[in-house]
């Protein structure tokens, strides 16, 4: 009288078996595309070429991090690009201003340094609290509040910079040089920046009251309003991270170049929700791993460096190969929730 117990079991080890296959998904992808570069091209498992590709992955895998939690919370950013390239000219505009001297005196280039770094991050955290309350208090879809930012954010920078460049002082960019350029113990500080995003943003889903609320929120905003769950919060709380990790992402990415134009951050917004999609996040939210946007980011790193490495097709592509994988992963996640 118990082959009902018996079958439910054995149903639900099959669900999880095959929740667990899903989730290995994207790491079997990684190294199988890491196999496949290897035989293209043998530069391609060098430790230089490894750092590279990370180094250039931490921008986008940082935004991505703080995307992850969006998403899973059942919202949407199309305006990190265009925030992040705001974020970099308004610290660049503010470091030249204080470096030329504030009321006749001038401040030392490491507190202008650090002045310009605090204000990039709390400029983040601004922007997106603004969203948050624009979606939730204001009642607008995420869609169209970041559709419109994203154009004002570009549109001000653009204002900003005159049309051209906002190029950092030459003393200050020197000082500012081994924050993306630097090594400690053989890896640029970049990478280990993304890593320390990447285990804070890990641990804050998966071992916290806010990381369960944001994917219960995700799963059934209604019940979670049932539940007690304070929903506006939470919604605010999850732009607001994603603000601040496009403004790290940004202090790292400055010193690259040691400017800002127009075109900067352009297309990063498509990179990390790639990202975030490729990793398992469901995109109607509910569910996903900031591990799986690790791995996202790398493999659509990796993608782009077997393209720069073989030229099998144009680099130009590269933007036309990741809407490819986002709609391809659209379509193998229709209906899962």
């Amino acid at each position: 009288m118990r082959p009902a117990p018996t079958e439910a079991v054995q149903s639900g080890r099959a669900l999880r078996f095959a929740h667990r296959l899903y989730a290995l998904g994207p790491l079997a992808g990684l190294i199988l595309l890491c196999m496949v570069g290897t035989l293209l091209n043998r530069d391609f498992a060098t430790l230089d070429n490894l750092m590279n590709v990370l180094t250039r992955t931490s921008f986008i895998g940082i935004i991505a991090v703080g995307m992850t939690f969006v998403i899973i919370s059942g919202g949407i950013d199309l305006s990190v690009g265009s925030m992040a390239a705001l974020i970099a000219g308004s610290m660049i505009w503010l470091m030249n201003a204080l470096a030329a001297g504030v009321g006749g005196h001038t401040l030392a280039p490491l507190l202008i340094l650090t002045l310009g770094i605090g204000f990039a991050l709390v400029l983040g955290g601004l922007f997106g609290c603004a969203h948050g309350l624009l979606i939730t208090k204001g009642r607008i879809e995420p869609f169209i509040v970041t559709l419109g930012t994203l154009g004002i954010f570009r549109a001000v920078l653009t204002w900003l910079a005159d049309g051209g460049a906002l190029t950092l002082d030459n003393s200050l960019s020197d000082l500012y040089g081994p924050v993306y350029y630097a090594s400690l113990f053989g890896v640029p500080v970049p990478i280990w920046v993304f890593l320390v995003v990447a285990a804070g943003g890990a641990l804050i889903l998966n071992r916290t009251a806010f990381g369960r609320h944001v994917q219960a929120i995700g799963s059934n905003e209604q019940v979670a309003r049932y539940a007690a769950i304070r929903v506006d919060t939470v919604k605010i709380v999850t732009y607001v991270l994603l603000g601040i990790c496009v403004g790290v992402a940004t202090v790292l990415y400055v010193p690259r170049l040691g400017s800002a134009t127009p075109t900067t951050g352009l297309l990063w917004e498509l990179e990390a929700i790639a990202s975030v999609v490729v990793g398992g996040t469901a995109l109607k939210g509910g569910e996903g791993r900031v591990i799986g946007t690790v791995i996202g980011a790398i493999l659509l790193s990796v993608i782009a460096n077997i393209l720069n490495l073989t030229s099998i097709i144009s680099v130009y592509l590269n933007a036309a190969v990741q809407g490819v994988v986002i709609i391809f992963v659209a379509f193998v996640q229709r209906g899962r929730r």
